[in-house]
């Protein structure tokens, strides 16, 4: 039965995401284990690309396998590996089962098998069972027999994400592969993907892209994604934060000067611009500049050309701009503090970035990428959410994004050990260590109220708010699955999705 699953799966026409979810899940159910995970390795980091049984922050989880030796002996052996219940090594999943609230269990049995593809090493698959017992040297072999159906899936998928590629480069926009260093965008939510699919079309425009957001929200991630993803990927990405920039210094860092320009300047120096020439040039907090030097940046971007300070001749410079700001520059121009004509030159292509609490659940995904952070960080065996604190990080609005829930976790961890935690234990994080204001916190976003009901949010507005938290909820107990958070909140799935929409979630 186990193996028509499988074979049907792998025949189907499926999304690659819903084809490896659905291996993973037909496993667990298969070898009636606790938990099943499947990671890719990139650059010695396994990251989880599916799993079922395992809590939904265990996305997040960024395993370097230097730090974890079961991880580590899987990869090493091409035969699967069992674990004993009594080994001392650590199980990487300890505390990440999901359970009942207030039960951080152990796992107690744990097998796994590396997995190749074109001759490759891509990953390994887990199984992890609370009870000892739970698998033997017979489940060892029937591992290895599955394991050359799970690459089967692995191929199918890439092979789908290559015709994708394919399709989209004959569309006129190239689909690269996925960059690594610079920062990892996390999150599932579909406004997420549905950003990053368009991120991913403009990056080969090469038009220039204003990214607009909230603090934290990460916009030099989602910058580094568009040049790394570009055809200027192998020339530099010059990085200027604006705000930092004094004014008396802002024209010689930009367009740089000559010997003797001014006082100090006792050589010739090159400029940002010329620096990114060939790249991509990123302007955070664009809106800063004074005004003089926008007046200067705008001829730069007109000409595509620069006059170092002190300098006669004009240098031609060839370089896309991707410029980042929190501030709304349209009132900017309206206040006159910004140029209307450098406005218009710099969102050729706005990009707003998404708030954290518009993302859904994505906030417990980078919850768990910075639980593990702060796992390695402070040496603590295992580090993990308790039911009630990961409703409360669905519940706050998030201000400050996703710098402000790095911080937030960062505390709690160092909270808990404050607090008598040991650190060879699973340190359980309770909301009391998170330190959420109640209610809206300072500097969260006003609510936009209509002027006839400035007594508060009109009844639809609150209903409607209530509603989206009931179904970030649901969704994020059922790890992921709107047709379980249908089951849960007893309603049909088809309105459970057209709800979703009318509120903004999808």
């Amino acid at each position: 039965m186990l193996d028509h699953s499988l074979l049907a799966d792998l025949a189907a026409d499926l999304p690659s995401a819903v084809r490896l979810q659905r291996l993973v899940r037909t496993l667990r159910e298969g070898f009636r284990c606790g938990a099943v995970c499947l990671l890719r390795l990139q650059d010695d980091v396994l990251a989880p690309v599916a799993l079922d049984g395992l809590v939904r922050e265990a996305l997040g989880r960024r395993f370097e396998v230097a730090r974890h030796p079961r991880l580590a002996a899987i990869l090493a052996s091409r035969r699967s590996t069992l674990f004993p219940p009594d080994s001392a090594l650590p199980d990487p999943y300890d505390g990440l089962v999901e359970q009942q609230p207030g039960e951080p269990l152990h796992v107690h049995d744990c097998m796994g098998i590396s997995l190749h593809v074109e001759g490759e090493t891509w990953g390994v698959l887990t199984l992890d069972a609370l009870s000892a017992g739970t698998f033997d040297e017979a489940a060892c072999l029937l591992l290895e027999r599955y394991a050359l159906l799970a690459e089967a899936a692995v191929r199918v998928s890439r092979l789908e994400q290559e015709v994708r590629a394919l399709r989209m480069a004959h569309q006129g926009a190239h689909a690269h592969a996925e960059p690594r260093e610079g920062g990892e965008i996390l999150g599932h939510s579909a406004v997420l993907q549905r950003l990053l699919r368009e991120l991913d079309v403009v990056a080969d425009a090469d038009l220039p892209v204003l990214l607009s957001g909230e603090t934290g929200v990460g916009k030099e991630l989602f910058a580094r994604r568009l040049h790394q993803r570009s055809p200027r990927r192998e020339q530099p990405l010059i990085q200027v934060n604006c705000a930092a920039l004094p004014e008396t210094l802002a024209e010689s860092e930009l367009f740089g000067h000559v010997k003797g320009a001014f006082s100090g300047a006792t050589a010739d120096r090159a400029g940002r611009f010329e620096a990114a020439d060939g790249g991509t040039l990123f302007l955070d907090e664009v809106g800063e500049l004074p005004l003089a030097i926008q007046a200067k940046l705008l001829r730069a971007l007109q000409n595509g050309e620069i006059q170092r300070l002190g300098e006669d001749t004009p240098r031609r410079v060839d370089v896309r701009i991707i410029a980042a700001t929190n501030r709304h520059l349209a009132d900017g121009v309206r206040d006159g503090h910004f140029r209307a004509d450098l406005y218009h030159r710099l969102s050729v292509y706005p990009v707003a970035i998404p708030p954290l609490r518009e993302r859904d659940s994505d906030v417990l995904v980078l919850a768990g990428h910075f639980l593990e952070i702060n796992r390695a960080r402070l040496g603590v065996r295992s580090l993990r959410l308790a039911a009630a604190a990961e409703a409360a990080l669905l519940d706050y609005p998030w201000p400050g994004n996703v710098r402000e829930l790095e911080h937030v976790i960062s505390r709690a961890a160092i909270k808990a050990l404050g607090q008598g935690a040991r650190r060879d234990d699973i340190v359980t994080l309770v909301p009391e260590w998170l330190d959420l204001p109640v209610g809206q916190p300072a500097g969260a976003p006003e609510p936009c109220v209509p002027e006839a009901a400035e007594a508060g949010p009109t009844l639809r507005a609150q209903v409607a708010e209530v509603q989206r938290h009931a179904i970030r909820r649901a969704v994020a107990a059922c790890d992921g699955s709107w047709a379980k958070a249908a089951r849960s909140l007893e309603v049909d799935p088809s309105n459970l999705h057209k709800l979703a929409r009318r509120l903004g979630m999808k």
